[in-house]
């Protein structure tokens, strides 16, 4: 059975495969934007609620909304009880503009007093999560929401009400009750469709609705509200304006979301070329849209095209920070993905030992950095994919000793790591060192969830695929029949797990002499499962169309034989063409 390595996973309950994400953020960003990421737990504390009564806008020239260099929102993501989001506070060179909930405007500023009510309402819900009081910034929202409900039930259906709502849902997507965001988007929505584009305040709003929605997965309704805000800068601040950058970018996520690619670049390149004409060609200002240009071609499948962008930051981090700063080491790595997916391995796999090797240097990163852990285990991947199994597994072993140092030798994250050298040694034929490895981790599983938890038949399976190599055959189907039966309560008899576990069962039993009739049956329930997972034509069917022709033929079952001997016969010819073209 073939097994790839693990990812370091995000918490120590979660074992599944995902991808690398790297997110570089210059310095000049981190100043403009204002990030919260916090876990929540739960405290009791009592805090005073704080309420906004009705107030008056006035002053169009403190009001307006500005979008600078800096001012970029990346993304808006919500992760069991963890919250990310960002929210921009703009400088303006000019003087002339302010953004709501500016997180970079000075206090002794003059604001308008309903401006300064909100930013404390949205600081004070900042503050309550961050402190891991959910259930107090909950209550100040409702407060806050049936203040403004009374308004509107008055009839007051205005900008003020509409900021108020805005801020109300971005305090929501902090908690992450993404829910109830949607239920005051409607609201908003509302309201909004009944303002005068020249109302204060409505750009800046309708942007934070516009990354609410694609949050939410209305990219319709995103692409909507980012339109509308778009024309409300252009009109006010020409089409090469910098205010343009913050919706021109938003809707380019919300473009290659929805798979319109082609527009998504254009616009990337629009706002390139506004960067270029405001800041010049080697800003930092400009690795947001090349980032976000890259990882689009990238998914789109186009390499060669994803290599200009990535050299572009490299080259700009690079001559900003010099050779050995952390943020060129990030560029590296990014690289290095765009060099293999171009099937360069060699140059891929030193663009990313180069990485580490800048990363660890510039101390800018500890050594137990789950980014650092991420990119350790890619680089060990494509060795053992090109051939270099042992230098991969050095670096596994790198990976296992950090944790081990920083976390203790029974942290549940190191489950990870002895899979992945297990997985390693295996490839290498050495199971007694992957069956000690795997045993370890399933000791270390243990302690952390039930023997009934669905995430312990992962390295359970993997034992018994090693056990088998072992030709320790009874054990082997034991730990297989265990995986069985755990997977099927917890994710169904029709599940591709449940598919997996059955394939694995049927080779184990094949050794053990197991009825042919029994094994057949099997595989034709695992046939089933990938029809329905995997489609009629995958490989994955291919592969057990091939093993059930085979039992077929040896019990002499040739009216069942020929016709599944004609499907699998087509299928190869399928892929043959495939691989040769």
């Amino acid at each position: 059975m073939a097994a790839s390595l693990l990812p370091c996973p995000p918490s120590s309950n979660n074992y599944r495969m995902g991808q690398l994400c790297l997110h570089m953020h210059p310095d000049q960003l981190q100043k403009s934007i204002m990030c919260l990421s916090v876990h929540i737990q739960s405290k009791a504390c009592n805090r005073k609620l704080y309420m906004i009564p009705g107030g008056a806008i006035s002053d169009r020239h403190v009001l307006r909304t500005s979008a600078s260099a800096g001012s970029i929102e990346l993304d808006s993501t919500h992760q069991g009880n963890e919250a990310s989001f960002s929210v921009w506070g703009p400088n303006d060179p000019q003087g002339r503009s302010k953004k709501l909930l500016d997180c970079s405007r000075n206090p002794l500023e003059d604001t308008t007093d309903f401006e300064g009510q909100l930013q404390e309402l949205f600081d004070e819900v900042k503050t309550m999560i961050k402190m891991g009081n959910e259930n107090d910034a909950i209550d100040l929202l409702r407060a806050n929401y049936e203040a403004v409900k009374e308004q509107m039930d008055s009839g007051a259906r205005g900008i003020e009400q509409a900021a108020t709502l805005d801020v109300i849902a971005l305090g929501y997507i902090a908690i992450g009750d993404l829910k109830m965001v949607g239920s005051l988007l409607d609201v908003l929505d509302e309201v909004v469709d009944g303002l005068k584009d020249d109302e204060l305040l409505l750009d800046s709003v309708l942007t934070h609705m516009g990354s609410m929605y694609s949050a939410l997965g209305k990219f319709e309704d995103s692409m909507l509200a980012y339109r509308r805000s778009l024309e409300i800068l252009e009109r006010e601040y020409g089409k090469n304006s910098v205010f343009l950058i913050t919706p021109l970018l938003g809707m380019a996520k919300v473009l290659g979301s929805i798979r319109r690619a082609t527009k998504a670049v254009e616009v990337y390149h629009r706002v390139i070329t506004i960067f270029e004409l405001s800041k010049g060609a080697e800003s930092e200002d400009l690795v947001v849209p090349l980032l976000g240009l890259g990882n689009l071609l990238m998914k789109e499948g186009k390499a060669m095209d994803a290599e200009i962008p990535f050299m572009r930051i490299l080259n700009i981090y690079t001559k900003l920070y010099g050779e050995n700063d952390g943020r060129v080491g990030k560029a590296m790595c990014s690289l290095a993905k765009v060099k293999f997916a171009k099937g360069n391995a060699d140059e891929a796999i030193q663009l990313y030992i180069n990485a580490l090797q800048v990363l660890k240097d510039s101390k800018g990163m500890p050594l137990d950095d789950n980014v650092m852990e991420k990119m350790r285990i890619e680089v060990a991947e494509l060795l053992h994919l090109v051939g270099r199994g042992k230098e991969g597994r050095k670096l596994l072993e790198e990976c296992l000793f950090i944790t081990e140092k920083y976390k203790g030798k029974e942290h549940p994250s190191l489950v990870t790591y002895l899979v992945n050298l297990a997985t390693s040694f295996s490839c290498s034929k050495n199971f007694v060192e992957a069956e000690r490895l795997l045993r370890r981790s399933l000791q270390i599983m243990l302690k952390t969830v039930g023997p009934n938890d669905q995430s312990i038949t992962f390295p359970m399976l993997n034992l018994a695929v090693t056990l088998h190599n072992l030709n320790q055959h009874e054990e082997a189907e034991q730990v297989a029949v265990e995986v069985l039966r755990i997977r099927e309560k917890a994710f169904g008899k029709e599940s591709l797990p449940v598919g997996e576990a059955l394939d694995c069962l049927v080779s184990i039993q094949s050794k053990l002499g197991k009825d042919d009739i029994e094994l057949l049956e099997l595989l034709k329930r695992v046939l089933a499962i990938q029809e329905k997972g995997f489609g009629s034509e995958s490989e994955e069917v291919m592969q057990t169309l091939n093993k059930i022709v085979f039992y077929l033929d040896k019990m002499g079952m040739r009216d069942e034989k020929f016709p599944m001997q004609r499907r699998l016969s087509m299928l190869r010819t399928k892929y043959k063409h495939m691989v040769q073209y």
